[in-house]
């Protein structure tokens, strides 16, 4: 699917003024060419060999192969044609071969092909290759190789890479033992296209390159597909013996493959047989992004660009364009009108119908005005001469015609026409007439012509002429140079109309031969209205690809042309095709100008044409038929309308395509809304699924789907939606990682309803069957808690919104099990909660009342609303089920949706096409309004999340305004750039535990991994003092450089926002959000000894910058976007000063280096510039109202010297102001993205931004307007924090990335200071030597550090994958040490530390890995799937020895091993599964034992538990410790001797994490409340700390207990145990 139109100049159509087709030369090519035979290999005439190439007959295909060997690849080859000079000529699009890699061996395939443009371009592939590579002239693909089928491979060499989706098997590098006869296919065409955006043009040469064997080559225009439809020619083929299948004995590769997302980088096997996947994705692509600028060139032939070219900056650059004013409503452009579109006279602005609404947009930005009047859909609309009377007609029994004034909106006069299925309108120049084409009640034809000449004057519309025919129009027009002339066309005829003397009569065009067609539109040539009649030419398209030069005056042909399809006719095709049965291509549309036709066709395309039809000089693919061109009065642009609902215009000028809107092709059925970044999605019957931009209306994904969606629900924080379609399936995609989720089958029916929880934890599904669905939601695959069957009232008529949840997450409702009950069940568990029979509460009513929605109220919790089939609404008791208040006659018919505001203050409902607005309490003399413009009813109506708006659909989407006054207490929007803080979403809950005394804690913070890269300015530094401070989670690291000490400053409890220090480095200020609700908490530290002065509680909501003056007498804090105020204190005391509230959030604030009373802070309002006025002890901050800088958020400031203000915007900009004037006098784009960080000293300015480029400039000029770009690099993340020394030649960066960067401008250098994970840290553990430790990530990264600097030695990514558990081998050699990891595709992989390279991987899993142990002699891996499967691998050669699969179905949690205590065999293990069993085994893995020792099961109640864990304890392995969900909360101490269990500790939390120390017999324990419990098992004595900022979900002690490692996302804290 084409996002935007293809512009290219000559090519995909040509004029025949006779209906001959040439013969192309290459027609000996068809159906296919067999390279060999065409060269005739066997002779090495036309071909050569060169080294070890043989020939002999192949035992498995029985027939002569080539087999070419060599050591080097390059040295032995099969080269055709036999010299680089000549050419095979070869046009077939696929490139087919078939051969076998030798296995153990390396091979190499080149293919020299030719592009259109004369460029040669070699594509290679071999299994050398571990990565694509690209340059202008070379394609470098990696070949995977594949396995047998039930060998040894097919089970250790399971994989995948990122972005594609593969076959069971394949393996990288050398080629396995068994690897099978292959038949590759490679697209040659697609492969020029997408990687280098050529046409392709022929296969030059083939060099086959050892070590394989060959059968044969071929080229061919067919796809073919070994035994499946499109089988191979004979002498292509592979023998398959009777009874077996060909895929089970060979291999078939497809370049690109089947199903799989673009970008390809890789050749590998595809299925053979995939399931059919109802839901494809157009273009093989996930997500399909719109609104790529694509450039006319003048090329030979149509180029066709591929979707995946168009990138996500793209998309953000138009959506970062000028908002745009919007009007009541905003809509799209409607596909059943699509030939309703005109351009006004100054060719700003297009007018265009959405069903019963006509729209104004202005080209350039966007803005909407709207003509409201219609009750149906407007079918046809005109312009008078100079656009300044606008009329439309609507479709219906009895049509209605309305006259508009244009620039005013208002509607003139409004008629009704006695005839149906008006289908054409049109205005003669001067206004002074208005014709009408319908249908009267005996279907015949009318043609009506109205008398408007006065009714710009308020004067009547009178009939002047009225006719019935038999002939069919289809369109007709008034002529531009005479009032009284008109021309029509349609089936089989054109016309030409007169009015005279009050009767319309008209006279056909003689056709002749071409009489039987389909005329489908008519256009005058443009001249002037004073030339003479006999040189007026007419222009007719018709169905069958013609075009008619019709002269006027004669009404006879001119001439006669026809479009063809550029095409190749088979050699021995001679008959001669006729007019009405060629290839011709349908022109629905037509418009001319002075200087040049334009056509629409069927086949996708707008055309331009010289008046004498010689050569297309421009053209515009579209996805769909062109049905509507119309050429703007200047002749500059052309706008052209499709039938798949999109609207566009050309610039001929620049040859640019510019769409306008996209819409969906059939009823929109249901859509949810993403609050944070304001985007909509939506699910219609045409098949799709798309996401739209409500501020810049751009679609920004296409989901096409042969399966119906019929519900669509956004995740309330994440970038992640769920759709749900006709045949029950469930599917959940990650919109920021471009991938599916989750797909789920519980339902059989059609899936009415889809929503999740507020808080984000849950979702639901329910089905017209039905059955209703519990998830996981805050799991990635978003498992299945519970399904329950006959809950919900069966059938459609409920969707897409059967669902409703309460606004605390805690109840669910929806009509069920019957149409008359209401249910309201828990939402974590589903069990009933009550039962409402809705039929029963109106007694007095003479018929049963059926439910037809239910929904909660946001703020009253203790009731919900149901709309019944009585047309009532119903205020139900939540707890009582009692009636509390109705309302009837809510609607003419009944209540289709309806939606509660935020505050509760507003009701809103929709009924068949109207939507109201009521006020809750309905206390007011007129409790509701209407409004209408939908021509179809309406699917679903409901606030948008901000309140500012209400969303719409059914016939269309539409967008309102919502323009009721918002309380003072409205919700604040987030701002949308990266520069504002926004803490990070955490579900764990903070506890008040008792704290040890200093100097009595049984642990000490003895070092902090990583660096808060979510902050904002959380790093300062002081080059001169040497003190050096950042933050991590909760706790701030203050280094002394001067003497390499450092100190941890623990008083804030939740993820600090930013830091800041005075100019003499003396003092530290910290500011993070408050705990339970309070207001965030502001430390001031000492900087030398660590301790906290003072704290500051002001802010409500998180602090977003600090800064001390200069002279360090003030201190600034300002708040984020819940509570925009700056406040200003004392430095002495701390105390505040003064306060100042602004309208917009603010970003960034700084002090003027020289003028300690002036300040400046930046915005989403603009720049404020501050003054400080002191009184004696009073001091008042003053704040000048910003000055206008447009739709751009500035989001950082520096001051330049003493009289200039540099600040930054979120779209790249630079701006500088004059203290002064406060006026800006300069900008310059500094950056393609959001620039978040802005530093000066000097004559120096520093600018990072969310490119991760960092940018040095030279601003000494500035007054000048000029600046110079001195140095740049480009760091590992978005930068977030800066401080540089005075010079700014070096200086330290922080980046989301979690990395803290020292960058030397001097030799342009950055050195990786601080380096920490991004996401969250799954696993933390110890070498065995203690040298090392390891960690892995939810990001896919491995990292080993030195335990003794805990700085970063090496880092092992794998792309696209999550990593969920990692262990060391218990070698301490250093040369033989190695990680290993096991990943969520199920593989694991063994990484060696001496080369800091990966060694091995397997792949043991077919689902995520969540634990993993080497041995304790290190024979053998243990590692565990998600589905509880525990696999025996070996390290030294990767098979899979054995599968355990006692814990199958449950996940497990925990996998350990240690030294047998006198039992038969040398080692134990364990393994604790998620349905709290815990199993233990003794193993003797060189004599293949391992048995079964024990079975722990714990009983609990079924609910959603913490996890199960059990460990040996290192002091007497005969006792295994247990924590888990059960009646108590206690770790319980289980004796493998006695069988039972001797000993309980109980704790005050569910435990998450528990680790055993093998000194002093200490346990540590982490809670999801953030607590870590260091617990001494023999005395019960325990220390509670609490430095992290969320759960504490993973905990492990150094082998020799000496030390302790507790994480919390992505906190990595290093504690030195000193015992209780």
């Amino acid at each position: 699917r084409h996002e935007r139109p293809a512009v290219v100049g000559n090519g995909g159509g040509c004029w025949s003024g006779k209906d001959i087709t040439a013969v192309p030369s290459c027609c000996w090519q068809l159906p296919y060419v067999n390279i060999f035979k065409h060269v005739r290999v066997e002779d090495w005439k036309r071909s050569t060999k060169v080294g070890n190439v043989s020939s002999n007959t192949n035992k498995t295909l029985k027939c002569p192969v080539f087999q070419i060997r060599g050591p080097v690849p390059s040295n032995s080859y099969i080269l055709v044609p036999k010299n680089s000079n000549q050419s095979l000529e070869l046009t077939g699009r696929y490139f087919y071969l078939l051969f076998r890699p030798t296995p153990g061996k390396y091979f190499v395939v080149h293919l020299d092909v030719s592009a259109e443009e004369g460029q040669v371009v070699r594509i290679s592939f071999s299994n050398m290759f571990k990565e694509f590579k690209s340059t202008p002239t070379w394609l470098q693909f990696p070949f995977l190789c594949g396995a047998a089928k039930d060998s040894v491979y097919e089970s250790t060499a399971k994989s995948a890479r990122h972005g594609k989706i593969y076959s069971h098997t394949y393996l990288v590098g050398p080629a396995p033992t068994s690897v099978r006869w292959t038949c590759l296919m490679l697209d040659l065409q697609y492969t020029l296209s997408v990687y280098l955006n050529r046409c392709y043009s022929h296969l030059k040469s083939v060099k086959l390159c050892a070590n394989m064997a060959v059968k044969n080559m071929l080229t061919s225009d067919l796809l073919l597909d070994p035994g499946e439809l499109s089988p191979m020619p004979r002498d292509m083929s592979f023998p398959v013996p009777k009874g077996t299948s060909w895929h089970d004995l060979y291999d078939y590769i497809r370049f690109p493959s089947e199903g799989t997302k673009l970008p390809f980088d890789s050749f590998q096997k595809g299925n053979p047989r995939p399931e059919a996947s109802n839901f494809m994705v157009t273009l093989e692509s996930l997500f399909i992004l719109l609104y790529s600028q694509f450039v006319c060139t003048p090329v030979p032939h149509p180029v066709h660009l591929s979707s995946s070219k168009v990138t996500r900056q793209q998309v953000r650059d138009e959506d970062s364009e000028e908002a745009h004013y919007r009007s009541l409503p905003l809509l799209f452009f409607s596909p059943s009108t699509t030939k309703c579109a005109l351009w006004t006279k100054s060719g700003d602005a297009v007018v265009y119908p959405c069903h019963a609404i006509i729209v104004s947009m202005k080209i350039s930005s966007y803005q909407q005005r709207f003509f409201i009047g219609h009750t149906d859909k407007v079918s046809t609309l005109t312009f008078n001469g100079n656009t300044t009377l606008l009329a439309s007609a609507q479709t219906g029994n009895h049509s209605v015609v309305r006259v508009w004034n244009y620039h005013k909106g208002t509607c003139l006069a409004m008629f009704r026409i006695h005839a149906h299925s008006l289908s054409s309108l049109s205005f003669s120049h001067g206004s002074g007439i208005l014709c009408g084409v319908g249908k009267d009640s005996h279907s015949k034809t009318m043609v009506v012509v109205w008398n408007t000449l006065n009714i710009s004057k308020g004067g009547e519309v009178s009939i002047l002429a009225k006719a019935h025919t038999d002939v069919d129009i289809h369109t007709m027009k008034v002529a531009f140079f005479d009032d009284t002339r008109m021309v029509s066309c349609g089936r089989d005829n054109i016309r030409l109309w007169r009015v005279r003397n009050g009767t319309l009569r008209s006279c056909p065009v003689n056709l002749g031969e071409y009489h039987s067609m389909d005329f489908t539109d008519v256009a005058f040539e443009e001249g002037n209205s004073n030339q003479c009649l006999d040189d007026r030419t007419l222009f007719a398209s018709s169905r069958s690809g013609y075009i008619f030069e019709i002269d006027y005056s004669r009404v006879v042909i001119r001439n006669v042309r026809r479009l063809l399809p550029a095409q190749q006719q088979h050699a021995d095709r001679r008959e001669k095709l006729t007019f009405n049965t060629g290839p011709g291509i349908a022109i629905n549309s037509i418009s001319v100008s002075s200087s040049f036709c334009a056509t629409g066709s069927e086949d996708g395309f707008l055309r331009l044409w010289p008046l004498d039809f010689s050569a297309v000089f421009l053209e515009a693919e579209h996805e769909g038929p062109v049905s509507l061109v119309s050429v703007s009065s200047d002749s500059l642009q052309v706008l052209a309308g499709t039938s798949t609902g999109n609207l566009g215009f050309l610039d001929v000028s620049s040859r640019g395509y510019n769409t306008l809107m996209r819409s969906h092709t059939d009823t929109v059925l249901g859509f949810s809304v993403d609050g944070i970044r304001r985007h909509l999605t939506t699910a219609s019957s045409d098949g799709t699924v798309r996401i739209w931009n409500m501020d810049s209306l751009h679609q920004l994904y296409d989901f096409v789907s042969e399966d119906s969606p019929c519900s669509v629900a956004f995740h309330p924080s994440e970038q992640v939606f769920s759709c749900g379609f006709s045949s029950g399936v469930v599917r959940v995609f990650d919109i920021s990682s471009a991938k599916l989720l989750a797909e789920h089958k519980q339902h059989r029916g059609e899936v009415v309803g889809l929503a999740f929880s507020p808080d984000g934890e849950l979702m639901y599904s329910a089905d017209s069957q039905g059955s209703l669905a519990l998830y996981n939601a805050s799991e990635e695959d978003h498992n299945v808690i519970r399904v329950v069957c006959n809950v919900v009232a069966q059938g459609t008529e409920r969707a897409p919104d059967a669902l409703a949840v309460s606004s605390d997450s805690r109840c669910l409702a929806f009509v069920g099990p019957s149409e008359y009950i209401v249910t309201v069940a828990d939402s974590r568990s589903l069990d009933e909660l009550l039962h409402v029979d809705v039929s029963i509460l109106d007694v007095e009513s003479p018929r049963l009342d059926s439910a037809l929605k239910v929904c909660f109220s946001p703020s009253f919790t203790e009731h919900f609303l149901v709309a019944t089939s009585a047309n009532k609404i119903l205020w139900v008791s939540t707890k009582t089920g009692r009636l509390l208040r109705e309302v009837s006659k809510v609607h003419k018919h009944q209540c289709t949706s309806l939606s509660v505001s935020e505050d509760s203050r507003f009701l809103l409902t929709a009924g068949h096409n109207a939507v109201k607005v009521w006020d809750y309490e309905m206390q007011l003399d007129i409790n509701s309004q209407m409004f209408i413009g939908h021509s179809q009813p309406i699917r679903q109506v409901s606030f948008t999340p901000d309140q500012l708006g209400i969303v719409s659909v059914g016939d269309a989407i539409f967008l309102w305004d919502f323009l009721a006054h918002p309380l003072k207490g409205k919700k604040p929007v987030r701002p949308d750039c990266y520069r504002h803080f926004i803490p990070r979403f955490k579900t764990s809950t903070l506890d008040q535990v008792k704290i040890p005394q200093p100097g009595e804690e049984g642990i000490k913070l003895k070092a902090v991994i990583g660096y808060n890269g979510n902050g904002r300015g959380n790093m300062v530094w002081s080059p001169d003092q040497g003190v050096f401070a950042y933050s991590c989670g909760c706790v701030v690291v203050v280094e002394y450089l001067h003497t390499g000490s450092q100190r941890y400053l623990q008083g804030h409890s939740e993820e600090i926002s930013c830091l800041a220090v005075t100019n003499d480095a003396q003092t530290v200020a910290s500011a993070a959000s408050g705990s339970n609700g309070r207001r965030s908490l502001i430390c001031i530290w000492d900087a030398k000894n660590g301790t906290c002065r003072d704290t500051i509680s002001y802010h409500r909501g998180a602090v977003q910058s600090l800064a001390f003056s200069r002279d360090d007498r003030f201190f600034l804090s300002v708040g984020d976007f819940s509570e925009p105020e700056v406040a200003l204190w004392s430095s002495k005391t701390f105390q505040l000063l003064s306060s100042v509230s602004v309208s917009g959030p603010i970003h960034d604030a700084a002090f003027s280096p020289s003028a300690a009373s002036q300040l400046a802070c930046v915005g989403s309002q603009g720049a404020y510039f501050c003054l400080i006025n002191t009184h004696g002890l009073n001091v008042d901050l003053k704040v000048r109202a910003p000055p206008e800088v447009g739709d751009v958020e500035l989001t950082a400031l520096c001051y330049h010297m003493d009289s200039l203000l540099f600040t930054a915007t979120n779209r790249g900009h630079v701006c500088v102001w004059d203290i002064n004037t406060h006026c800006c006098f300069m900008t310059w784009e500094a950056d393609e993205g959001e620039i978040g960080v802005l530093l000066c000293r000097g004559n120096r300015l520093l600018t990072g931004s969310n490119t991760r480029w960092l940018r040095l400039w030279e601003v000494e000029a500035v007054r000048g307007t000029m600046v110079v770009l001195e140095q740049e690099i480009m760091l590992d993340g978005t930068t977030v924090s800066a401080a540089f020394d005075s010079t700014m030649d070096m200086g330290i960066v922080g980046t989301t990335a979690g990395t803290l960067w020292y960058i030397n401008w001097s030799d342009n250098s950055s050195t990786r200071l601080v380096s920490g994970h991004k996401t969250k840290v799954n696993d933390v553990v110890f070498s065995t030597d203690e040298r090392h430790f390891a960690t892995c990530s939810q990001d896919g990264s491995v990292r080993v550090w030195s335990a003794s600097s805990n700085e970063l030695v090496v880092q092992f990514q794998v792309l696209n994958q999550s990593c969920g558990c990692v262990c060391w081998s218990p070698s301490s050699n250093k040369d033989s040490a190695c990680v290993a990891a096991g990943y969520n595709d199920g593989t694991l992989r063994i990484f060696r530390l001496a080369s800091s390279e990966m060694e091995m991987k397997l792949h043991p899993h077919n689902i995520t890995v969540t634990a993993i142990q080497y041995s304790v002699t290190g024979h053998v891996i243990l590692s565990a799937g998600k589905n509880g499967l525990v696999a025996v691998s070996s390290p030294v050669n990767g098979a899979t020895i054995r599968v355990i699969r006692d814990h199958k179905g449950a996940p497990i949690t925990t996998i350990q091993c240690c030294k047998n205590f006198g039992l038969e065999g040398n080692e134990m293990w364990l393994a604790a599964s998620a349905d709290r069993r815990v199993s233990v085994w003794a193993a003797d893995w060189l004599k293949d034992k391992c048995d079964l020792l024990d079975w722990l099961t714990f009983p609990a109640p079924d609910d959603s538990p913490p996890p199960s864990l059990a460990a040996f304890c290192p002091a007497d392995p005969s006792l295994v410790v247990y924590t888990g969900y059960g009646v108590e909360k206690e770790l319980s101490f289980y004796s493998l001797a006695k069988k039972q269990i001797i000993k309980k500790i109980a704790l005050p939390h569910w435990a998450t994490c528990f680790s055993l120390s093998c000194k002093s017999q200490l346990l540590a324990v982490g809670s999801k409340e953030r607590v870590l419990k260091l617990i001494k098992s023999t005395s019960g004595r325990f220390q509670d700390f609490m430095q992290h900022s969320d759960s504490v979900h993973t905990c492990h002690f150094s082998p020799s207990g000496t030390l302790l490692f507790t994480v919390a996302f992505n906190e990595i804290l290093l504690w030195e145990v000193q015992g209780l």
